[in-house]
């Protein structure tokens, strides 16, 4: 085995590869658009929207979809105006990023806040996607169980899945020291076709429960709790779990820089908006309503690794598998830009430190290529994140308690507060008039929401670990 060492230590990101003013580049329409919204969002937050239809009930469960819809909506058209800089429409600048558009428009230090907020959820994520990916590899195992056995069998597979995490943070690990992971079309184009599979998969099992009861199960209250703080503790948890599903602002500015013009690009973004939106919404109602009418308060937290579907258990374990595949590549497309985050600063920071700075090459005869190039930093950073992941999941592996707390962090700083923000310095929208007062309300009625959203679910997180 030969060793050759390299002096390349730059990360390069996505973003930096991207041609930021070719014109011939932008070639995107209103449908493509469109496609890069709905395969942003559909992911495994789709699978908790049965169960916080559940907590809300009837009224109050599909209003909260239907007004998560209508502030996300608002926060795409505000920010799609903020594209083009200084003027929203003939600005000659064009800025394809948001932590970009929130430096210019706000200043360094929200910037860093932006930064902090996004790198947090992204973080969030990964503990979040270790632990479903557990929970359905234990499901595949008990519905494989009940199969065999009987649907009343006692296929518990212990009390916890702290076994399926370790497996799933050993994989990470190799994953993560994959060179050239930037570069994941193909990844996200997997995690798509899996996302969308998986949640065809809950709808359909969903419908065919309630045909099969021929029943709508649920009430107006939504379901019981031990007593009325309870409730309404699980309420606005559950307000934080639709809080996660819905937004796609960290996305939009990089999608609507793919567009050509004319038409004008904030104008095709908004009808793409417009559309994936109503798509994402009637998608969300159906696994919402779908889920809650075939199970009552019974419904499980995650939709398709409860009790609830016993057959076909080909399917079901299909589904799961699913979940899986997306899961495994996901964590990496949310955990990339930390380490690019954390590797270039540490490469600024210590530019001559070969520990850093140097790159070694490992001549396998078995491998395809033949050479794999490894850097001892980046081996530790990225095993280091894993093993931080894997840690707080094991030690928090409550699905909607740990959704509840990112979609509530999340939610209002970056699809509310800084599209709010840059709106107002943009249109140069003076203090105390109506525009001011209707843009400030609504930030503050988020951050209210999102706030009590927070509250409870961390209410819930310490009432899951310690209770």
């Amino acid at each position: 085995m030969d060793i050759k060492e390299n002096d390349e230590s730059r990360v390069i990101t996505p973003t930096e590869l991207q041609p930021h003013d070719s014109v011939s580049a932008r070639t995107g329409t209103l449908w493509t658009a469109v496609t890069h919204i709905i395969t942003g969002v559909i992911g495994a937050g789709v699978l908790s929207l049965a169960w916080a239809t559940a907590k809300l009930g009837w009224i109050a469960g599909p209003a909260a979809l239907i007004a998560f819809a209508g502030v996300t909506l608002l926060s795409a058209f505000l920010l799609s105006d903020c594209y083009r800089f200084p003027d929203p429409d003939n600005g000659p600048l064009r800025l394809n990023s948001y932590s970009q558009a929130v430096k210019l428009y706000l200043g360094k230090k929200n910037e860093i806040v932006c930064g902090v907020v996004v790198y947090i959820s992204l973080f969030g994520c990964g503990i979040a996607y270790t632990i479903v990916t557990a929970t359905c590899i234990r499901a595949i195992m008990k519905s494989n169980c009940y199969h065999r056995e009987g649907h009343n069998a006692p296929c518990s597979f212990g009390d916890n899945n702290n076994y399926f995490m370790l497996l799933f943070g050993l994989t990470q690990i190799f994953m993560s020291q994959i060179p050239n992971f930037h570069n994941m079309l193909w990844l996200s184009l997997v995690a798509a076709i899996m996302s969308f599979t998986y949640s065809f998969i809950g709808m359909g099992l969903a419908l065919g429960k309630i045909i099969e009861k021929r029943k709508i199960e649920g009430s107006v209250r939504g379901s019981p709790a031990e007593n009325r703080g309870a409730k309404i503790w699980l309420a606005f948890q559950a307000l934080g779990n639709i809080a996660f599903s819905y937004p796609f602002s960290i996305i939009l500015l990089e999608i609507q820089d793919t567009l050509r013009s004319p038409p004008a690009e904030k104008e095709t973004m908004k009808k793409a908006s417009a559309v994936a939106v109503f798509i994402q919404t009637f998608f969300f109602f159906c696994c919402g309503c779908f889920g809650y009418a075939a199970f009552g308060d019974l419904t499980p937290g995650n939709l398709l690794t409860g009790s609830g579907f016993y057959e076909p258990f080909w399917l079901v374990d299909f589904a799961n598998a699913c979940i899986v595949l997306h899961l495994v590549g996901g964590y990496q497309v949310y955990s990339q830009p930390i380490f690019a985050a954390v590797e270039r600063w540490l490469t600024k920071k210590y530019p001559q430190n070969k520990f850093i700075a140097r790159f070694y090459g490992f001549n396998l005869p078995l491998l395809r290529g033949g050479t794999v190039r490894l850097n001892p930093m980046r081996m530790c950073v990225r095993t280091m994140y894993v093993l931080i992941t894997t840690g707080v999941a094991v030690m928090f592996p409550y699905f909607n308690e740990v959704l509840g707390v990112l979609g509530a962090i999340g939610f209002w700083p970056l699809a509310v507060y800084f599209p709010v923000e840059m709106c107002i310095l943009q249109k140069k929208i003076r203090s105390w008039t109506r525009p001011w007062l209707l843009l400030r309300g609504f930030s503050f009625v988020c951050l209210l929401v999102c706030l009590l959203s927070l509250v409870g679910s961390i209410y819930g997180l310490v009432g899951a670990k310690f209770g």
